[in-house]
């Protein structure tokens, strides 16, 4: 009779516990929202990534406060590869992205596979080539000795305006 009443007073005991833990999981508030992302200051990087870099880099200006610098990273031993992420005010990823590797390998990895399109697009006095893809989107201007690529998850519309922005010096 003993080793019943064991069972059942551990049975019990593990319902309450269940049960307690519904409560606290119910009553204490919890936020399963993504964080909001830190905005990076991406100064700095740029002056270094300016005068090491054998190509004029390219960084946004006048931008709106809405579009929120993410993530900033140069690195001259990698074919001279700058990066600046931006959110754009619709929440959408966009990115600057720019390198001396050769132009299909860095437009691949860059666009994450986007596909080249028939379409170009005037910006200011240079054609852009539009690449499409299941992931990310993309403009692209080959230029002498480097290639820039204006890439993300954001609109064709989101991706001119960034890349109407950008300036080299």
């Amino acid at each position: 009779m003993k080793g019943k009443q064991s069972v059942r007073d551990m049975i019990l005991s593990l319902g309450l516990i269940g049960l307690m833990a519904g409560v606290i999981y119910i009553f204490i508030p919890h936020d399963d929202s993504e964080p909001p992302l830190k905005r990076v200051d991406y100064r700095v990087e740029l002056l270094t990534a300016r005068r090491a870099a054998s190509y004029p880099v390219a960084a946004p200006e006048g931008l709106p406060a809405a579009w929120k610098a993410t993530s900033v990273r140069y690195d001259g031993s990698e074919f001279d590869a700058w990066h600046l992420g931006f959110h754009d005010p619709d929440g959408q990823y966009v990115a600057i992205e720019q390198s001396t590797q050769k132009p299909a390998v860095f437009i691949d990895t860059a666009s994450q596979g986007a596909e080249e399109t028939k379409t170009t697009q005037r910006i200011g006095d240079q054609t852009w080539q539009r690449y499409t893809g299941g992931r990310y989107d993309a403009l692209v201007l080959k230029a002498k000795g480097s290639t820039t690529v204006v890439t993300g998850t954001a609109s064709f519309a989101q991706l001119t305006k960034m890349a109407q922005a950008l300036k080299t010096s």
